[in-house]
C-alpha cells in the first residue's frame, strides 16, 4: 500500500512542496523505493552475504515509471537478482525490482546497482542493465542549472521518512569509522533532489510526466552544501523528451550519467 502520510513525509524530507504531494494526490516518483525496500533486501541477502554488505556502495539507480504512484492504492512488488559484473574496484550487483497495482498493471521498474568492494571479481552473470550513459553531444545543448538546498538536518529527516537507518547518514562516529569525514546524504535523497529540479524546472511541475529517472552516484553529498543540477537536451525517444544531467556539490561532481525522460501532458 502507498501510504499517503508517509508519501507526504517523504516529500517534506526531500524539500519538495509540489501541490500534488501536499494534497495526497500523488506520491513523489522516487518514493517508489520506500515501499519496495523489503523486497530489495530479500534479493540482496540472497546473493550478497551480510559480511560483504559492510563494504557495499550504492552505485546506480534507474527508475522507469509506467503509471502514477497514487496514495491509498495497493502496490505489489517483486525483486530479483539481475546481473553481476566484475570491475577493478569490486563486483557490481544489480537488482531488478518490479511494482504493479492490484490488477497487475506495471507501475515502476527499478534497476538498483551496488558496488561490493573487496569481493574478488568472478565471471559476468545475467543481462547488463539498461544504459543511461551521458551522450557526449548533449554537452553542447545546456538547458538549465538548478540549485537545491541541502539542509544540515537533511540526512536525519530523510532517514526517518525513508526508513533507511544506515548510521553513516546520521552518526558522525559511524561515518568516520568507514573512512568518511562525517555523515553523508543518502544517495536516494540526492536522486530525489535531482528529480525535483527536473520536474519543477523542465516538466512544468507535473511529476506525472516523468517516465524515467536514472543516476550514477559519483561522490557523496554532505549536509549543508547545496546541490546544483545541470540539465542538457538529449533529444527525443519516440514521444518522450530526453534530458541528460549531472549534479555537483561544493564544487565537485557528485552525480554523473543522469537521465530523465518526460512524456507529454
Amino acid at each position: 500500500m502507498i501510504d499517503a502520510d508517509r508519501a507526504r513525509a517523504y516529500a517534506a524530507a526531500t524539500n519538495d512542496a509540489n501541490p500534488a504531494y501536499l494534497a495526497g494526490e500523488l506520491a513523489p516518483p522516487v518514493f517508489a523505493v520506500v515501499p519496495t525496500w523489503d523486497a530489495m533486501m530479500v534479493a540482496l541477502h540472497d546473493v550478497v552475504p551480510a559480511a560483504d554488505q559492510v563494504a557495499m556502495l550504492h552505485a546506480e539507480q534507474d527508475m522507469h515509471f509506467f503509471g502514477p504512484l497514487v496514495p491509498g492504492r495497493p502496490l505489489v512488488t517483486f525483486a530479483e537478482a539481475y546481473s553481476l559484473r566484475p570491475t577493478r574496484m569490486g563486483t557490481r550487483f544489480t537488482m531488478r525490482v518490479v511494482s504493479a497495482d492490484e490488477a497487475g498493471n506495471l507501475l515502476v521498474e527499478q534497476f538498483a546497482t551496488m558496488l561490493i568492494r573487496g569481493v574478488e571479481p568472478g565471471e559476468d552473470g545475467g543481462e547488463a542493465p539498461p544504459s543511461h550513459a551521458f551522450p557526449p553531444e548533449a554537452k553542447a545543448a545546456r538547458l538549465a542549472e538548478l540549485a537545491s538546498a541541502v539542509d544540515l538536518d537533511q540526512a536525519l529527516r530523510y532517514a526517518v521518512a525513508s526508513g533507511d537507518a544506515n548510521p553513516i547518514h546520521t552518526d558522525d562516529a559511524a561515518a568516520k569509522a568507514v573512512g568518511l569525514p562525517g555523515v553523508i546524504l543518502h544517495g536516494m535523497c540526492t536522486m530525489a533532489l535531482c528529480g525535483r529540479s527536473v520536474v519543477d524546472g523542465l516538466a512544468d511541475g507535473d511529476p506525472s510526466r516523468l517516465r524515467r529517472l536514472a543516476v550514477r552516484f559519483y561522490r557523496p553529498v554532505f549536509p549543508g552544501n547545496d546541490l546544483v543540477t545541470t540539465v542538457f537536451d538529449a533529444g527525443t525517444v519516440g514521444h518522450r523528451r530526453v534530458l541528460a544531467f549531472e549534479a555537483s556539490s561544493a564544487g565537485k561532481v557528485v552525480v554523473r550519467d543522469g537521465r530523465a525522460e518526460l512524456g507529454q501532458r
